[in-house]
Formats: C-alpha cells, structure tokens, sequence
C-alpha cells in the first residue's frame, strides 16, 4: 500500500484543476501544466484536492500509484511556488554570465561555452560563479541543470567544476611524495 498515495493533493485557492480526456491539467497564477493519465489509475475530484488511486489490485497499478501522485503534486507546486536549482561554480578563470536567450560558461575549455536556454526556464546569474535555474516544470529544470553540470563535472581533488548547491564533492588525497 502507498501511504503517501492514499492522501489526496491538495487544491489551493487561485488554482484550477481538471480531469478530463486523457489528461490531468493544473492552471495557476505561474502557468499552465498537464501530465497524461494512466490507464492503471483512477484520478478524482474531490472536496479540496485530487485523489489518486489504483484502478484494480495488480502490482503494475499498485507501483504507479504514488508516483502519479507526486506528479500530481508537482504540477500544483510548480504552478503556485515553481521550481529552483542552483549550480555553483569552482575553479580559476571558471564563471558563467547570461547574454540574452544563452548562457555562456567559460569553463577551461580554448573556447567558451554556449548553452541556449530552452523555452519556460529561468536563468540567473546573480554573480559570475552561481547559477540559479527556475521555472514551474520540475523535470524540465532539472534536466537544464543536469545538462549544465555535464559540461564539466566537479572533480575529485580539487573540487574544481560545477556542481549543486548543497552537493557533496568526495575529495581524494593527493599523491604522496
């Protein structure tokens, strides 16, 4: 059994949502979402929220119920509040800066990177080593920043790169003499 399936998303005020065709669609004062329905789930509207529950007892039902739940929950999440990574940059002669629709990272390479930021994300550099990416689809941010951090992965032994705020780097000791 989900415990976490079994209680119903809220609603909020100043949010709608609807149940319809093949989809679950969210309206909000950031924006519009919608996520496709699963045929092994039942999704109701009920007093105050959206409750989602398996449609038959088979495993298959049974293992998609808590994650559309989250998804569920995701969605009025990212229509009210949004979603926000932060990315840190270290490293000598490392910084990113945004010029209009790209963001440009010099990162050690012989040219500069340009990386073009996708429709419905947010770029901020508020100073040149600290990335912020926002923007109401969690998945989407995520994917930008995974897809930031991919150009140069912080390393082991003198953490140098880009990695997530509150990330843990492993350092290594160096080679002894």
């Amino acid at each position: 059994m989900s415990r976490i399936g079994k209680k119903p998303v809220p609603v909020p005020a100043g949010v709608t949502a609807t149940i319809e065709g093949n989809e679950v669609s969210v309206k909000g004062p950031k924006g519009a979402l919608v996520i496709p329905k699963v045929s092994e789930i039942v999704y109701e509207m009920v007093e105050g929220g959206i409750s989602v529950m398996p449609a038959n007892e088979t495993k298959r039902a049974r293992s998609f119920w808590g994650m559309q739940r989250t998804l569920v929950q995701n969605l009025i999440t990212g229509v009210t509040e949004g979603f926000t990574k932060q990315l840190l940059i270290t490293g000598v002669g490392y910084r990113a800066n945004v010029q209009g629709k790209n963001l440009k990272l010099q990162l050690g390479y012989s040219h500069d990177v340009d990386y073009a930021i996708p429709e419905g994300i947010t770029i901020v550099t508020p100073d040149q080593t600290t990335v912020n990416i926002s923007g109401i689809d969690k998945q989407k941010v995520g994917q930008v920043a995974a897809e930031i951090r991919r150009w140069r992965k912080p390393e082991p032994y003198k953490g140098k790169g880009i990695k997530y705020a509150g990330e843990f780097i492993f350092r290594k000791e160096g080679k002894k003499k």
